[in-house]
């Protein structure tokens, strides 16, 4: 028997949609070793979100309270954590793999003397009770399962939109237990956080995402592709050709040298499809490929094709998906 625990992550007062996927795989997960599944929340005047994740199988949460944890800090978030995750003696640990996580979470690996299984995109439980943690390899060509057999807790990174939201509990309830810690020497502070201009969901968990490439021309083309996420709330990437070129800004770039996305819907217009793009988005649940030319490698790993021109067609589907959505 052993628990399950994960690290809810929150921003603006409010929690993200993944620490609700996280919610609902960990209370999956500890059925099946015979354990609960438990919350560690960190900040400061969090309590109201501790309760948010009761309808999602959360049983146990704990708030690790510090002013000095207002905004995220690196070594403050590992030096709070380690001690909690040492008194809680979980099984297994998890994290979203957002920016924050990929910063703290190895280094709390290695204070914690445990393994980290990193950027999976699923997980189960094995015949001995273990953790498998499987994630993409080769830039996306292979899946790899990963055991962490001989060391407690088994920490593992989970890509957003990996499992999606499980359904909520009516009624549910979750045990809060509040801790006052010490985060000691955080030797940096972050002053302030500055959010960029787009009210958009983040590329790395966004549900829906259409990117351009080189095949836009031009910056101002984009408008095209920002008007149909708008009207099917999706939003805007680009290919690093496109970047390159200087028509979107590097924070929007998907691929190898930009940001991994596993949305449910990704639409790739004029984008041919180079292996270091495809690395970045191949783990979407479906792909729809828009290029003139017919031999274009995205259309090897696309589920649906278009050949034509994207000055054509995205207006079109623009169109399609009012009607269809009533706008």
């Amino acid at each position: 028997m052993g628990n399950v625990l994960i690290f809810a992550e929150h921003q603006d007062g409010k929690l993200k949609k993944t620490s609700l996927e996280l919610a609902s795989k960990a209370s999956e997960l500890a059925g099946k070793i015979g354990g609960i599944a438990e919350a560690v929340l960190i900040g400061n005047n969090i309590d109201a979100l501790a309760n948010e994740l009761a309808p999602y199988g959360i049983k146990k949460v704990t708030v690790v309270h510090s002013p000095k944890l207002e905004k995220y800090n690196t070594l403050g978030y590992v030096n709070a954590l380690a001690g909690i995750v040492k008194e809680l003696n979980p099984d297994i640990f998890l994290a979203t793999a957002s920016p924050a996580g990929k910063d703290f979470f190895p280094r709390l690996a290695a204070r914690l003397d445990t393994g980290l299984a990193s950027d999976a995109v699923d997980l189960k439980i094995d015949g001995d009770g273990k953790l498998l943690a499987t994630r993409p390899i080769y830039s996306g060509k292979a899946l790899v399962d990963l055991k962490i057999p001989n060391s407690k807790p088994q920490m593992a990174l989970i890509r957003p939109n990996s499992f999606g939201v499980g359904a909520a509990q009516a009624g549910a309830t979750a045990e809060v237990v509040k801790k006052d810690v010490d985060v000691g020497d955080m030797k940096a502070e972050m002053k302030e956080f500055v959010k960029g201009a787009s009210d958009k969901v983040d590329l790395t968990e966004a549900e829906i995402i259409v990117s351009g490439g080189r095949a836009m021309k031009e910056a101002a083309n984009f408008k095209i592709l920002q008007d149909l996420a708008d009207v099917i709330g999706a939003t805007v990437g680009a290919s690093r050709a496109a970047v390159d070129s200087g028509y979107a800004p590097h924070e929007m770039q998907v691929g190898q040298t930009g940001k991994v996305v596993n949305p449910k819907l990704y639409m790739a217009f004029g984008i041919s499809g180079a292996i270091q793009h495809l690395a970045g988005m191949r783990t979407s649940k479906v792909i729809v490929a828009v290029n003139k030319d017919p031999e274009a490698p995205i259309f090897q790993k696309a589920d649906y094709g278009i050949v034509g021109d994207l000055f054509e067609i995205v207006p079109l589907l623009t169109a399609e998906f009012k009607k269809v959505l009533g706008e």
